[in-house]
């Protein structure tokens, strides 16, 4: 048919100059390809950088600056308004509060193992003065001067504006007794009976036990039970529901989290010794396996001879 034919004939014709193109590009050297890219980069006939004029690049670099300054608009806009539903004293979602993780002092560096010789001062030093700077703000003059006395047993509930300044228990030092570091400055670890202080991360709004106290228990964790031969707790193996709850960092100031006190004072020696103290209670977890801090922590102790 004529139209197929005329067709063929068109395709033909861009075939043949196509052919003819790669055979003019086959005779260029390096010298007229650097030419040309040096004609590409500035061309002083129609006076164009990278195949454009003055007026165009300037056109361009208008539209994405508009452009870019728009976005940052938008983004700087939807943060403003994102941020004005938040409030900075409580956290927006608390439907769902998780158990209070907990921690032990001393804590030095990233490890919770306690290695020491009794008779190396050097060797328990750093475990010490970890302890002396942690209990600062326990100190029973500056717990006096700060916080108030509380009835025990109930929950501090504190109403009233969000934003206004809430007071705080008084959880003085010298309750720790024997783990206080008043009496022993080196809290036993120079007679080879240390003391670890637990606490209970801050959870703003949380109420521990539903009312009831929290109770703390330390065991041998996957070892002989009989390597923990005696372990007593100060002021005492309960985390009294006067110290909750948690107001936040900015109404809350003064708020001291509730220690206790773990005294280790016959524990078999020379031996790695995993020791596990938990939580116990109403609505605590302690057996969530892949979070050994949840409710829980799981340190090595080693007393050397």
């Amino acid at each position: 048919m004529p139209g197929n034919k005329n067709e063929e004939a068109a395709q033909r014709h861009g075939n043949e100059e196509e052919e003819e193109v790669k055979k003019e590009m086959g005779k260029k050297t390096w010298g007229d390809m650097a030419k040309g890219m040096k004609t590409f980069l500035w061309n002083p006939e129609t006076r164009r950088f990278m195949g454009r004029t003055a007026h165009s690049w300037g056109l361009i670099l208008l539209f994405y600056l508009v452009l870019y300054l728009f976005l940052a608009g938008m983004f700087a806009f939807c943060m403003y308004m994102m941020l004005m539903t938040l409030s900075p004293y409580t956290p927006k979602h608390r439907d769902r509060v998780a158990p209070p993780g907990v921690m032990i002092r001393p804590h030095i560096s990233s490890s919770v193992n306690i290695v020491f010789k009794p008779a190396d001062a050097n060797s328990w030093q750093n475990y010490v003065d970890n302890l002396h700077a942690f209990l600062e703000d326990y100190d029973d003059k500056v717990q006096e001067q700060k916080n108030i006395k509380c009835n025990e047993g109930n929950y501090f509930i504190q109403d009233g504006e969000e934003s206004g300044q809430r007071k705080a228990c008084q959880f003085k030092r010298s309750t720790l007794n024997a783990c206080s570091g008043i009496d022993d400055p080196s809290f036993g670890y120079s007679t080879g009976q240390p003391c670890i202080l637990l606490k209970m991360n801050r959870i703003v709004g949380y109420k521990p036990g539903y009312g009831n106290p929290v109770t703390v228990s330390c065991n041998v964790h996957k070892g002989d039970a009989a390597d923990i031969k005696t372990v007593a707790f100060y002021p005492s193996s309960t985390f009294d529901p006067m110290y909750f709850p948690y107001y936040g960092k900015h109404t809350h100031v003064n708020y001291t989290q509730p220690l206790v006190g773990i005294h280790f004072s016959d524990v078999a020696k020379d031996k790695e010794i995993n020791v596990q103290c938990q939580l116990n209670g109403k609505g605590i977890i302690n057996n969530f396996n892949s979070d050994r801090f949840l409710g829980r922590v799981v340190f090595m102790l080693k007393i050397t001879t």
